[in-house]
């Protein structure tokens, strides 16, 4: 599944893993930031936390650890990630996933 091509206009963000792995769009705002991942190749998102996080699969899979729990998330399945809680994930290539994170600037934006 492609993002529609307006989105793919979008700005990118620094984030630390490779354009071929995984490309960004992004919307910010003072209150938070939006950001549209599309996953090129299988990827393992290592464990972290930060500030609250919430997200939704667009399209693939994501084997998600949050805090204790491992769940399989598929397209239309969402999840919910409070402040300080360390997650980690195994993401399928082809996965699309929608994030907004509390934080603003939590990544910077590619200039």
């Amino acid at each position: 599944m492609q993002l529609p091509k307006f989105i793919q206009d979008f700005s990118s963000i620094e984030i630390p893993f490779p354009d071929d792995v995984v490309s960004t769009n992004v919307v910010r705002s003072d209150q938070g930031l939006v950001v549209f991942f599309t996953f090129h190749k299988d990827m393992h998102l290592p464990p972290h936390s930060h500030k609250a996080q919430w997200g939704s699969v667009i399209n693939g899979e994501i084997e998600f650890t949050i805090g204790d729990e491992t769940r399989i998330y598929r397209p239309g399945d969402s999840y919910s990630i409070p402040e300080g809680v360390v997650h980690s994930a195994n993401i399928k290539a082809g996965s699309v996933v929608i994030d907004v994170f509390e934080e603003a600037d939590r990544y910077p934006i590619r200039t």
